[in-house]
């Protein structure tokens, strides 16, 4: 594992030099002077973003909470979670592993400071992580098809959305069924009756165990995954309500309806382009192209990403406090 990780670590690089091309590309060709006065313009502003940016965050961290059994939940509230949240949310940030390194170390934290097993701990972040992708599918096709009623979006930007959408759904669809079938156990099980799967018997017995937990998430406990689903749209669609607050307080106000449509793109993006660190060069594309054909001006789109760039910025380091300040082995339960 170590070794593949040395050799992706070429690709990382390159992928980021894309991106930074692309936000190069994006600065050259935008009126920088106008951007600082929108971001100018947003002044005490920025609070209510970070509110609603909050709001969404807690509606993620309920969806979570949702889908952990009760006898765990005895000893782990609902602030014990949102701070592992946030410390898994910094890492994910920060570090160009597709935005799931903080995932691992959420289970850590569940383990080391609350006693739950790691089996739980994972089969719970990967049933809220597909929850999450489902919501997120949902989100984009309300989006999508909204946008492309009203013509919201920039000419030859519809059937490319619309192929990335497909395959995205179809994407997340195999990742569903590769668990509610039960496929990693079956090759699991296969692996071990072969001579060179033998020495991984004790890891086939976790992945079985593991497996037959995400069954039970998805048919006995279905109500609790529907409701994760319900939460985590919540979330998706509050990002769409941040971004109309923020575009109303740069002075360049635009409808509900507009600002779904827009953050439904930009996710549809940032979706497309997860191997790209932080999505760098990409989302700030796309908040250019598709607010600069709502508005008119481009660099709204641009003096928005900006924002939100701060905004991530708060969070990352807001996370990485609580992960120096609040896990620390003397609170540990």
């Amino acid at each position: 594992m170590f070794d593949g990780a040395r050799a992706f670590r070429p690709f990382q690089f390159l992928f980021l030099v894309c991106g930074l091309g692309f936000l190069g590309i994006i600065l050259w060709n935008t009126d920088l002077q106008s951007v600082s006065q929108y971001v100018a313009a947003i002044g005490w502003g920025i609070l209510l973003v970070l509110a609603v940016y909050m709001l969404a965050f807690l509606a993620d961290t309920a969806s979570w909470q949702t889908v952990i059994r009760n006898e765990w939940l005895k000893g782990l509230g609902f602030y014990a979670l949102w701070k592992i949240r946030m410390v898994g949310a910094a890492l994910n940030r920060v570090t160009p592993v597709f935005g799931l390194a903080g995932e691992p170390v959420k289970a850590i934290l569940l383990r080391k400071f609350h006693g739950m097993d790691y089996q739980e701990g994972a089969a719970s972040l990967v049933v809220a992580k597909t929850a999450n992708l489902i919501a997120l599918v949902i989100f984009l096709a309300i989006g999508l098809a909204t946008a492309l009623t009203f013509d919201l979006l920039p000419k030859g930007y519809n059937w490319g959305a619309i192929a990335a959408l497909a395959t995205l759904t179809l994407g997340i669809f195999a990742l569903f069924l590769v668990q509610r079938l039960k496929l990693s156990s079956a090759t699991a099980s296969w692996l071990s009756q072969r001579r060179f799967g033998r020495p991984i018997a004790k890891v086939i017995v976790q992945i079985h165990a593991l497996d037959q937990r995400l069954v039970e998430s998805y048919t006995r406990d279905r109500r609790r995954f529907a409701l994760s689903i319900l939460l985590t749209l919540v979330n998706w669609l509050l990002g769409a309500v941040e971004l109309w607050v923020t575009l109303w307080f740069i002075g360049e106000p635009i409808t509900l309806v507009e600002a779904l449509c827009a953050d439904a793109a930009v996710e549809l993006v940032r979706a497309a382009t997860f191997f790209i660190p932080a999505t760098i060069g990409t989302q700030e594309a796309a908040l250019v192209l598709v607010l600069g054909h709502i508005t008119g001006q481009p660099s709204v789109g641009l003096a928005v990403a900006v924002i939100r760039r701060f905004r991530e910025l708060i969070w990352v380091v807001w996370g990485f406090a609580i992960g120096w300040f609040g896990f620390r082995p003397q609170n540990a339960a």
